[in-house]
């Protein structure tokens, strides 16, 4: 692979829950928070808004601006000396890969996180082959594609006057409520 991405099922992508940080208004970042929670039966990744305390903190520590609402980002191994911050076009590729790939659970002994394999849900063979593919084209065409949809994202998907708020179930998931 010409990307330095954490591979699917290593420690660097599985220690700690990935963080998606996203637009809360837009509506393609909400339809993209259901597409991974339904698909995410282990329940690996956690959300935040870029509006969010939390996101500001993250982007900060990262040197991004916390006011480009055109990035979609994903945080690995959150508040660990080798946290990540993986942007544009590497966190879609990121989402795809882990997609059903692995579970986080408690460890008989101690509590601590380990990788176990999930169950897939229906389709996410398919999701992480697609995440494989679009790795491999060049990251500045990736991103160049990724620009042109997060440009149009909201005349196209629409926007929310506020962030919908989460179901009950999935409620605990969403780090910025």
């Amino acid at each position: 692979m010409t990307d330095d991405l954490p591979a699917v099922g290593s420690a660097a992508a599985l220690v700690a829950h990935p963080i998606l940080l996203y637009d809360g208004v837009c509506g393609l970042c909400n339809r993209l928070v259901q597409f991974i929670l339904r698909r995410d039966p282990g329940g690996v990744f956690r959300f935040a808004a870029l509006q969010s305390e939390l996101a500001g903190r993250i982007l900060a520590r990262h040197r991004a601006d916390a006011r480009d609402l055109d990035t979609v980002y994903v945080v690995v191994d959150f508040e660990l000396p080798e946290e990540q911050l993986l942007p544009r076009s590497d966190a879609v590729i990121f989402i795809l890969r882990q997609l059903g790939a692995a579970e986080l659970r408690s460890a008989r002994t101690g509590g601590a996180p380990v990788p176990t394999q999930a169950e897939s849900t229906p389709g996410t063979s398919f999701w992480r082959l697609m995440g494989r593919l679009l790795q491999l084209v060049p990251r500045p065409l990736r991103d160049w594609g990724y620009g042109i949809v997060a440009r149009n994202r909201y005349r196209v998907f629409g926007r929310y006057n506020t962030c919908p708020l989460p179901t009950e179930e999935t409620r605990r998931r969403f780090l910025d409520l």
